[in-house]
């Protein structure tokens, strides 16, 4: 299965992209500088600049997209929007990560991986 991990390079995207290797998913880093995550591919690029040919290749799409300050907390909104827009009319499948507060963080992420490959195995 073939996974693009918007924002890999944040808290929630490497560990959510460590999971997905470690399944032996084929993972797929989407930054907009120099990767820190252990995707095996990088496309370096910002989310708002992505288009629909970019994201084509992928059975899905996770968005873990993260903004903090007032300033840049409306960006989650536009997007998301955008996201919607361009994965519209296509099979590729889009999950939203929200921010969360946790101590067993790696777990809920390992947990997402696991439903993720198990809705694909079925299908």
């Amino acid at each position: 299965m073939k996974v693009a991990v918007i924002g890999a390079n944040g808290k929630a995207g490497r560990l959510i992209v460590a999971e997905a290797v470690a399944r032996g998913l084929e993972v797929t880093a989407v930054v907009r500088g120099e990767n820190h995550s252990t995707a095996q591919q990088v496309l370096k690029k910002d989310l708002f600049d992505l288009t629909k040919a970019d994201l084509a290749g992928f059975n899905v799409v996770i968005d873990a997209f993260a903004a903090w300050t007032p300033e840049t907390l409306p960006q989650h909104s536009t997007s998301l929007a955008h996201l919607c827009d361009i994965l519209a009319g296509t099979k590729v499948r889009l999950l939203v990560v929200g921010g969360v507060i946790c101590p067993q963080k790696v777990r809920l992420y390992s947990n997402l991986i696991q439903g993720l490959s198990s809705v694909f195995h079925r299908a």
